[in-house]
């Protein structure tokens, strides 16, 4: 029995957001790498650490990845 095509995976977003282990999805914050000399010390700071996405738009996403 023939199954159909199978969903190709969306190479950006599979570059840009990372499967964690409860499936939740992370991504690295963008504006981080330079010209953050405007920016407050705190503001830089939030930016090294990843972040992770809502539920809604995790959802819309997974099935792409």
């Amino acid at each position: 029995m023939a199954k159909g095509p199978k969903m190709k995976t969306h190479k950006a977003s599979s570059k840009v957001f990372k499967k964690k282990k409860n499936g939740e999805l992370s991504y690295k914050v963008s504006g981080g790498n330079h010209k953050t000399s405007k920016d407050t010390a705190k503001q830089v700071r939030q930016r090294r650490n990843k972040k992770t996405l809502s539920k809604g738009e995790a959802n819309r996403i997974k099935s792409v990845i």
